[in-house]
């Protein structure tokens, strides 16, 4: 598409910006309707609908890159697809499949395909799939149908000048509850971490890091991300936890750290107490790539890490080799990418 846009590619930051298609499918009777791309960005709901009132909806994120030979490709849809299937099954709400799921996606990127920032500029185009409980229904049940949507905005590289450590400090809060909602990416999980990232901020730390709501004595999250540690002989340590979020990206890292640098890689518990155990830290998401912890705020000291200003050596080469995949600068491995055509 040779539609030309007016976006200083280097100074974008991550705000809404109206481009100039969406999908819309709709599921009634049963069934979900074939879908389209429209232009209006607003939705037409019933004021009864359970997404505002019950909390029935659940969304995704994930972004395509344009490479250096102007191809244009999603980084492992099928797992976002996946995951939108486990958080609709949660609420009962009617699963897209994987296939409408990376259709729909691949239809918004072509149609908005000058929005797809150049490469270069660490810049990307974000895709957020959502579902939603709608129509007239005012008892607490499932709804009578349901809205599946994406639409796409150009978002800027996180780090402007190259990846920084930050600090964090331990949630008085929990983020979700045991056997709750946690491993599902719903709207609630993030309103009810508004407050403590308010905290947190307010304190001068970046977000906060939330321990097991059951014992309070094991890492989970950080923040709207996944936590990571190196340990002092080398292993890629993640939390495990049936309530923490699947995160995409974590998942790769735990591939990439084991198959691509040869380290050992393990999901278990990470025991707050523990921290010692780390020389590097950070925190993975979609957003960001990873984010390094410079320290954590713990019992009334901070716990460095590597460093509060440089950033670990194993961090660097795992974000380098995960964003080099995602912007088609380094071999992927098999089934990862899917090139936009």
């Amino acid at each position: 598409m040779s539609k030309e846009v007016n976006i200083d590619w280097n100074n974008l930051g991550f705000s809404y910006i109206k481009t100039d298609f969406r999908y819309v499918s709709k599921w009634k009777d049963g069934q979900w309707d074939d879908g389209a791309l429209v232009e209006d960005n607003m939705l037409s709901i019933s004021e009864a609908s359970t997404a505002l009132h019950y909390g029935q909806q659940c969304f995704e994120g994930l972004k395509a890159y344009r490479t250096k030979e102007g191809k244009i490709q999603l980084f492992r849809p099928d797992q976002n697809a996946k995951r939108l299937a486990n958080s609709c099954q949660r609420l009962l709400m009617p699963v897209i499949s994987e296939e409408k799921f990376i259709d729909a996606c691949i239809q918004v990127v072509k149609a908005n395909e000058h929005y797809v920032p150049p490469y270069g500029t660490g810049a990307t185009l974000y895709l957020r799939p959502f579902i939603i409980g709608v129509g007239d229904n005012i008892g607490v049940k499932p709804a009578p149908e349901y809205l599946f949507c994406v639409f796409c905005i150009p978002v800027g590289a996180y780090y402007k000048g190259g990846i920084t450590p930050v600090n964090y400090a331990i949630a008085d809060y929990d983020r979700a509850a045991p056997y709750g909602t946690g491993a599902a990416k719903v709207g609630g999980n993030y309103a009810a971490s508004l407050y403590p990232h308010e905290l947190a901020a307010k304190a001068g730390f970046a977000d906060c890091v939330y321990l097991d709501p059951a014992t309070h004595t094991k890492i989970e999250e950080v923040g709207a991300a996944n936590f990571f540690g190196i340990t002092k002989d080398n292993k890629f340590v993640t939390p495990y936890s049936p309530s923490i979020l699947p995160s995409i990206t974590k998942y790769s890292l735990l591939h990439l750290a084991k198959e691509y640098l040869g380290l050992e890689a393990e999901e278990r518990d990470v025991f707050i107490d523990n921290l010692d155990e780390f020389k590097e830290a950070g925190a993975c998401g979609t957003a960001a790539v990873i984010t390094p912890i410079g320290g954590i705020f713990y019992k009334d000291k901070l716990h460095v890490f590597h460093s509060e200003t440089e950033v670990g050596p194993i961090t660097r080469e795992l974000y380098d080799t995960l964003s080099g995949i995602q912007f088609g600068d380094k071999k992927a491995p098999e089934g990862w990418i899917v090139e936009v055509k």
